[in-house]
């Protein structure tokens, strides 16, 4: 008997709790495993009256039991406690020390009182051990002891369920010294079948005593075997504290903490478990495929271990601390959550951003592409929520899925904005090429259909434009204002190139206008040059290029984009034109006092319409007037010139004269032939001085600068001639060539010899001799 049992003391007679030997029993025993299946027995009654015997046979058990020849004595010192060997369920036994013991003295009851408030409390089965002859008796062994506990601390004691009485009737063995070998043998044998057959019958009674009708089958509010270590010590410690014992509150605290100690091992084999470091890990980096499945399984198999063991304490607080842990848990992962919502995230906007650039590549609508590519990828993403999302967590992915659906809404809107941009500049780009060059065109031509052409010109071109933006844009499926303004932009932007190129030429205005002036002035009606023959009427001329080039300021003086007319041209030529008398060359008495152009502003138009102010304009004109005075001047006297040129010979009346006086002398040079070679010879001198000299070029430009030119060039051409002459005269007959009329026609051009190898040096060997002759080249 108690060969398979452990016992430990619980409590030593000095009141103390072996807490490390509890600790190592329940290890032991694996009472942590039991749960709520388990039941734990106590026996209490006077000194020497056969509890731990009882026991021992009851629950074969090891407690240490009395020497019958020693007498009665103290046996049990505080409180031991086995485990019950082949009784289902589990079952703990405590022996209490004895009441009534000398050793304890008269008045020291303190520590049997606490004792059995203790077994009382922990307790499911509390047997009382009593004598038979004490029954009856007002004084009797331990019932003081059980009635100061019944009255006093009966509102505690609610674990208890079942007190069984146990009447001790000595057939078996007496304890008082010598007598039991007065007693028969047969007396003694029945005694001890009686006991055996009662003991086996009582035995009985504890298998499957916590079931319904057992011996602790309506027990409550049992504290868990994995809690009955902790229990225990925080019910002596309020006992010896004498403390108000509140059951219920004690089993709650032990819940508490049992609870929580179980909470706290869980969530730290959640935080060490490999899986879900592993887990953790790889979700920092990428999208983890199955990961709210992956992370609610670890969590589920936390919570159902944490469920398993603390099933048995009391319910308010173990779901109080299961919601705690849960708590806890989903604090944990939830940083891993994010990440694998901020993931989702990212790759689905890149994935978003890559299937709408290749929509619109397609040729896909924009505003198709962009809902199309929308609706798929926040479908896609929901998928992703789900699949990331945890059983045990109720969390709400909207704001992760609204910031989502902000990036792809500024995503479309920055690609709107790009391609609204490019379209824009596609047409600006447009209605630059059609406009610039045809209205620097227009305005270079400036006539009176100058204005009304561009404004043409500027319709056609802004109406071609803004249809075709107006149907480019139906893909953006804007609203209407949106739409209107860039329409409104586009027109806009086609005025501003018409009034920068406006600006533009208006910068170059006098350029233009000398430009003009000399076409007009230096070219006849067939664009041919001019030649000043004396023909001409200077002043006609030069007046209708002037009012050609006074037509080409006023019409760059403002910009005319609306039909409304002005009076800038009347202004400029009222105050510009030629009012000079052709006969007095004097003004014009009918000049107004007053100066049109002395303004800074022209009447009736605005000043943002104005290129050229009428100050600006006056400026220009006798800038411009400054700068063609001498191309007057030059044509003028170039025609003079060749008047002069034209009129060489002598009046006819001189002519008259000479024939008449010179007749006898005409006669004369008849009879002598001489003298007409004499002069033959003085004629082509004198021919070849006129070609050399360039006698009619020099006059060109006057009589003064020719004669000055002449008589600087007049020596040194005679001295050319006579040393040509020279040279030619030096030269020896070349027998083997002979000068033909071809050469003799080539060498007297305009009356003068030349020598066709006079630009170079003329180098003739003598054959005999082997003498070289070389003749130096003339200039």
């Amino acid at each position: 008997m108690g060969a398979d049992c452990h016992s430990i003391q619980l409590i030593d007679g000095d009141g103390v709790f072996n807490v490390s030997g509890l600790e190592n029993f329940v290890k032991a025993m694996n009472l942590a495993e039991c749960g709520l299946s388990y039941a734990v027995v106590s026996i209490m009654g006077p000194q020497s009256s056969g509890k731990s015997t009882l026991l021992n046979h009851l629950f074969r058990t090891n407690f240490r039991e009395m020497d019958a020849f020693k007498g009665r004595s103290q046996t049990t010192k505080g409180i031991w406690l086995a485990k019950c060997a082949d009784i289902e369920p589990s079952t703990l036994v405590m022996d209490l020390e004895g009441s009534d013991g000398r050793e304890r003295g008269e008045d020291d009851t303190a520590f049997e009182k606490q004792s059995a408030l203790f077994a009382l409390a922990v307790s499911d089965i509390v047997l009382i051990n009593m004598w038979c002859h004490d029954i009856g008796r007002e004084q009797a062994a331990n019932k003081p002891l059980l009635k100061t506990v019944f009255q006093v601390m009966i509102p505690c004691l609610v674990s208890a369920n079942t007190l069984l009485f146990v009447i001790v009737i000595r057939t078996k063995v007496d304890v008082v010294g010598p007598q039991i070998l007065k007693r028969k043998r047969s007396t003694v044998k029945e005694g001890i079948i009686a006991y055996v057959l009662k003991v086996a019958s009582l035995r009985q009674r504890f298998n499957h005593s916590i079931n319904p009708g057992g011996l602790a089958g309506d027990r409550r509010g049992v504290v868990p075997a994995s809690g009955f270590s902790f229990s225990a010590q925080q019910m002596w410690k309020v006992i010896k504290e004498n403390k108000d014992l509140d059951l219920p509150a004690h089993k709650v605290m032990v819940a508490t903490v049992r609870c929580e100690e179980i909470a706290n091992e869980k969530l730290a084999h959640v935080t060490s478990d490999e899986e879900w470091q592993e887990l953790e890990e790889a979700v920092q980096h990428d999208v983890v495929p199955g990961f709210g499945k992956k992370l609610s399984s670890i969590l589920d198999k936390c919570l159902s271990g944490y469920d398993m063991e603390a099933f048995y304490f009391d319910e308010g607080v173990r779901t109080s601390k299961r919601q705690q842990l849960e708590s806890k848990l989903l604090q944990l992962v939830n940083p891993a959550y994010q990440s694998m919502l901020g993931h989702l995230r990212a790759k689905t906007l890149d994935a978003f951003k890559e299937a709408f650039d290749k929509a619109l590549e397609r040729g896909e609508g924009f505003a198709s592409a962009a809902h199309d590519c929308t609706q798929a990828f926040m479908s896609k993403f929901e998928k992703g929520c789900e699949d990331a999302s945890i059983q045990q967590a109720k969390w709400d992915p909207s704001k992760v899925r609204d910031k989502l659906r902000r990036d792809i809404d500024a995503h479309i809107s920055s690609v709107r904005a790009e391609k609204l941009s490019e379209l824009s500049a596609q047409y600006e780009g447009r209605l630059n090429k059609a406009l610039a060059e045809p209205v620097e065109a227009l305005l270079d031509a400036a006539g009176d259909d100058t204005w009304p052409a561009i404004r043409k010109l500027l319709q056609k071109e802004t109406r071609a434009a803004v249809s075709g933006l107006s149907s480019a844009l139906s893909a953006y499926e804007l609203d209407q204002e949106t739409v209107d303004k860039m329409l409104l932009k586009l027109e806009n932007y086609a005025k501003s190139v018409v009034e920068s190129k406006a600006k533009e030429e208006a910068g170059r205005v006098l350029i233009r206008m000398k430009d003009r002036f000399s076409t007009l002035f230096s070219r006849d009606a067939d664009s041919m040059p001019r030649v000043w023959t004396g023909k001409e009427d200077i002043r006609s001329i030069t007046k209708t290029a002037r009012s050609a080039s006074m037509k080409l300021l006023s019409v760059m003086a403002a910009v005319r984009l609306d039909d409304e007319s002005d009076n800038i041209e009347k202004t400029i030529s009222r105050a510009l034109g030629d009012n000079t008398n052709a006969n007095s060359g004097v003004t014009d008495r009918s000049i107004q006092s007053f100066d049109p152009l002395a303004s800074s502003s022209w009447d009736e138009v605005p000043i943002e319409r104005t290129l050229i102010t009428p100050v600006q304009c006056k400026s220009l004109w006798r800038q411009f007037k400054a700068e063609t005075e001498y191309t007057v001047t030059q044509a003028i006297a170039a025609q003079e010139a060749n008047k002069r040129n034209n009129n060489w010979l002598p009046p006819p009346w001189a002519i008259a004269a000479m024939l008449v006086l010179g007749f006898n002398e005409f006669m004369t040079l008849l009879r002598n032939p001489l003298y007409l070679a004499v002069i033959f010879v003085a004629f082509l001198v004198g021919k070849a001085l006129w070609v050399q000299l360039d006698i009619s070029g020099e006059f060109r430009n006057g009589a003064l600068p020719g004669l000055l030119s002449l008589s600087t060039k007049f020596l040194p051409t005679v001295m050319n001639i006579l040393k040509k002459l020279a040279d030619e005269g030096q030269q020896p007959a070349a027998p083997e060539r002979r000068r033909g009329p071809e050469l003799d026609s080539k060498s007297f051009r305009n009356g003068v010899y030349s020598n066709s190898t006079s630009d170079a040096s003329s180098n003739i060997s003598s054959p005999e001799s082997g003498v070289e002759y070389s003749s130096p080249s003339t200039e």
